[in-house]
């Protein structure tokens, strides 16, 4: 495992030093980063519950329905329609599924959910003995009920990618192999329904944000906000793909739609003062309407300080703040002290960064937000 984790490493930076130079501590670098690696891959693997999916994946792989037969070739993508079965409700299905077949843990599931630990550990269970006692079959859907279990995929796979781009819990700010799955799975998913509007705005909206993904952390491994990133280090290829898939997504009725839409305002921005507010705020509250999301209302709490003014953005956050679904997130200090910070206000900001920090289950997000503190103290 350690040698695999310094490959990666090694990898890593050449992708990396090529765009952006050779860091001033190249040992150092390659260092943090292989650490990194080895304690993703140690998690990873001990949280996957090996059991457990091979079994799943046995059954799948002999049912009635050939593999080489059948329109889903791809074994994850298998494995997720399969167990999209309709006698578990939608929430059960997707915990299973991220538990089962993604490896995440419970944790993990809980705060992607917006949920306890034990309530999932629970739904978890309880889905799995009902599968046992009912005893239903674990097998893939035909062609003709595919299109029924494609939300609880898509909800699977962004769950996937979330997961990996903004790691809530360890070492790492970012998982790659996460990541790099959940693009996977949102291109298979598009080739295998080139006309499901839905799959393709979830692809454009892994792409686009996707494209920042190397510039999200700096050398120490601590995030680095969108108006701080280099944009000349986007990858301007994920963006053109994005942006297909974002105009064969044209009439999307699901989430991903205005999701991709703000990515792609992010993603084709010239510079951070030149960012289309106004229309990111559009998609934000076309967002909250369809989800009733708490942390979508949040975020358009801070779009809204952008367009309208940093107390408008503190107000619109006081809205929702007292959503008892937040609760189990650390959504509202950090958004809460950056309109602050940037209103001028660093005394006020100075205190919810100290809340955020408390909250905060990532070191490289933890690292961000002591940052932010010191600039505030200083200021």
């Amino acid at each position: 495992m350690a040698e695999d984790a310094v490959q990666e490493a090694c990898a890593q930076a050449l992708r990396v030093w090529q765009a952006e130079g050779v860091p001033a501590k190249p040992g150092a670098w390659l260092t943090t980063v292989a650490r990194n690696r080895a304690l993703d891959r140690l998690r990873r693997e001990s949280a996957r519950p090996g059991k457990e999916l091979a079994a799943v994946y046995e059954q799948v792989n002999t049912s009635d329905t050939a593999p080489e037969l059948h329109p889903v070739r791809d074994d994850e993508l298998r494995m997720m329609f399969t167990c999209a079965h309709p006698a578990l409700d939608r929430s059960s299905q997707l915990a299973l599924t991220l538990r089962l077949i993604s490896g995440l843990t419970v944790p993990e599931i809980a705060r992607a959910l917006l949920q306890s630990d034990s309530a999932i550990g629970q739904r978890i269970t309880r889905a799995k003995n009902k599968i046992r006692k009912a005893n239903i079959p674990l097998r893939v859907p035909p062609p003709e009920l595919l299109g029924e279990r494609t939300p609880h995929v898509l909800g699977c796979i962004y769950s996937v990618f979330t997961e990996g781009y903004w790691s809530t819990g360890g070492p790492s700010a970012i998982r790659d192999e996460l990541c790099d799955e959940g693009v996977r799975l949102a291109g298979e998913l598009c080739a295998l329904m080139p006309g499901n509007r839905d799959a393709h705005a979830l692809a454009a909206l892994v792409l686009l944000h996707d494209s920042r993904r190397r510039t999200r952390v700096d050398e120490g491994g601590a995030l680095i906000p969108l108006d701080e990133q280099d944009r000349s280090q986007w990858d301007r290829g994920r963006i053109a793909r994005g942006l297909e898939h974002l105009r064969s997504a044209e009439g999307a009725l699901g989430s991903h739609l205005p999701q991709a839409v703000i990515a792609a305002l992010h993603a084709t921005a010239p510079s951070w003062q030149h960012t289309d507010w106004a229309t990111i705020c559009v998609a934000y509250d076309r967002l909250v309407a369809m989800t009733d999301s708490p942390v979508a209302a949040a975020n358009r709490a801070l779009a809204v300080g952008f367009r309208d003014g940093f107390a408008a953005g503190l107000a619109a956050l006081d809205a929702v703040a007292d959503d008892p679904r937040l609760a189990r997130t650390n959504t509202v200090a950090p958004i809460r002290a950056d309109l602050l910070r940037r209103a001028g206000r660093f005394d006020e900001a100075q205190r919810w960064y100290r809340v955020a920090l408390d909250g905060s289950g990532s070191e490289p997000a933890a690292a961000f937000l002591r940052r932010r503190l010191a600039e505030c103290v200083t200021s």
